[in-house]
């Protein structure tokens, strides 16, 4: 291992330069930022347009918002319906995200999923100042700039946007200034950042407890002379650490025991540990007693393996140089350890966006570490490895979400968004209906929406579609079946075209 030294306390700052450097740099970061808020909200947008999102989870999340906007819990009765609790089911008992109160005032100016939509690429977006100023700091300004770029186009950041809107979009620009400002001595203006992060998600406690793990690793300094790693930590840090570690677990059980339950939603519903007990008592007494099962949990099935690589190997494998990466260790094992939901342990989905921000971060630290910044305390050209983090990254694009932008369907409707457009427009203004999965998002705005899925609900309206595969359908065939047992109950086809299907029952709104 590489002998690494530290100091203890704010990170050194890098001489700003001149003023007109700083203006430059401020103006460059600033477009950066603009830039990539730019390509994410045009990405989500066209994707919206395009009949590419899903009631689960854009319209969840919409009608929980939008409630918020009107002062009443967020309720989201598509959520509420479809998994059994009730039209007036208040997603805070499915995920503790009271932050997304947040967004709305937003639908004050806008009521509509777009807005969502936009708000999530300028936060992904903001995360670029803190990893700019992290990097900026132990490599220099153009090292920062490739670091910045490199979270910018990760595949975690484009696979997240590709799942149409999740809190986790508060998450890469929190832990990254939660990170950066404990770095630069701001310890107060962190713990901030990190109080925000726990009103983000019932787990984010995990990733505060990681943190705290980091800060138990730091080393010591004293009179101002620099000591190894294998020195004690400072004793301010081995404090911050520990509260960061304890607070973290604590939160984490009282948001996932506790709070979602005060909500009216089943704690156990996100068990997934099977495999180690039946509750956190039992499974963390068996991962004690039993570590090789954990090990074996870890690697089983193989794609768990293929995504932990995945999330290092664009990075050159920095962040396993640096302690930071502790930080996000919690929160990886949190999915990996499970032994069902399989989107958890998939390189799609949002799940990874947790991380990415923090991994650049530690990407960042990894390389001042092998490259002895700390040590000499001279200025040392630090772009190289960052610029190789960003043409891997680059490298990586076209196997992810992005690579979508190559296909025409996305920027120009196609025959199957019209139709989808045209099964839309002939449901009425707010009516309740019961709409298929993909066409969900184009009614939310202005009718209440269902999931069309294997059961009734007994709405006036039904957007089915039978053309290729569907959520939460196993197959087109059952697709099929349920139109004909909506006609044998009386529905009648109002329009039919490449495969979507408006069905119509006058009978009273049963909610």
């Amino acid at each position: 291992m590489a002998e690494v030294v530290v100091a203890q306390g704010p990170a050194r700052e890098v001489p700003a330069g001149t003023g007109g450097d700083t203006r430059r740099r401020r103006l460059l970061l600033a477009a950066l930022i603009a830039a990539s808020a730019l390509l994410y909200a045009a990405y989500a947008l066209m994707r919206l347009r395009a009949f590419r999102t899903g009631s689960y989870d854009l319209v969840i999340f919409d009608q929980a918002v939008r409630s918020y906007s009107r002062f009443d819990l967020p309720v989201a009765m598509v959520k509420g319906v479809h998994n059994g609790f009730g039209p007036d089911f208040a997603v805070l008992g499915d995920h503790f995200s009271p932050i997304l109160a947040l967004l709305a005032p937003l639908y004050w100016i806008h009521d509509g999923p777009e807005t969502l939509l936009v708000a999530q690429a300028v936060l992904f977006a903001l995360a670029i100042w803190p990893i700019w100023r992290y990097t900026e700091r132990r490599l220099g300004p153009a090292a920062a700039y490739c670091a910045a770029g490199a979270y910018a186009l990760s595949w975690p950041i484009a696979e997240a946007l590709a799942f149409d809107f999740h809190e986790v979009a508060f998450v890469p620009p929190l832990s990254a200034l939660m990170v950066e400002r404990h770095d630069a001595g701001r310890r107060g203006q962190a713990a901030v950042a990190a109080f925000a992060l726990l009103l983000v998600k019932e787990d984010m406690g995990l990733l505060l407890t990681g943190f705290g793990l980091y800060l138990l690793t730091r080393p010591d300094e004293q009179d101002g002379e620099r000591r190894r790693l294998r020195d004690l930590v400072p004793r301010g840090d081995r404090r911050a650490g520990l509260a960061y570690a304890v607070v973290g677990l604590v939160t984490t059980w009282v948001c996932s025991r506790v709070l979602i339950t005060a909500f009216g939603g089943d704690n156990d519903y996100y068990w997934a540990y099977g495999a180690l007990g039946p509750d956190v008592p039992h499974a963390a007494a068996h991962a004690l007693t039993h570590p090789w099962d954990v090990a074996s949990v870890l690697v089983d099935p193989p794609q768990k393996v293929v995504t932990m690589a995945l999330v290092v190997l664009p990075l050159l494998l920095l962040p396993l140089a640096s302690p930071l990466t502790l930080t996000a260790v919690p929160l990886l094992a949190e999915r990996m350890l499970a032994s069902r939901f399989g989107n958890w342990w998939e390189p799609h989905y949002h799940y990874n966006a947790f991380i990415v921000a923090v991994l650049v971060l530690a990407a960042a630290d990894g390389a001042a570490r092998l490259r002895g910044w700390e040590r000499t305390g001279r200025r040392v050209p630090g772009a190289l490895p960052m610029a190789g983090v960003l043409a891997a990254t680059l490298a990586c694009a076209p196997f992810f979400a992005y690579r979508h932008l190559a296909d025409p369907a996305l920027w120009r409707q196609n025959e199957r968004a019209r139709a989808a457009s045209a099964a839309a427009a002939t449901v009425p203004d707010g009516a309740l209906v019961e709409a298929a999965n993909g066409v969900g998002p184009a009614l939310t705005s202005r009718a209440r929406v269902l999931l069309w899925d294997e059961r009734s609900r007994g709405a006036p309206w039904v957007v089915a579609y039978v053309g290729r595969l569907e959520f939460p359908f196993s197959s087109v065939a059952e697709q099929r079946r349920r139109v004909g047992e909506l006609e044998a109950a009386g529905y009648r086809q109002v329009l039919r075209r490449d495969g979507y299907i408006v069905l119509h029952r006058d009978v009273p709104d049963p909610w």
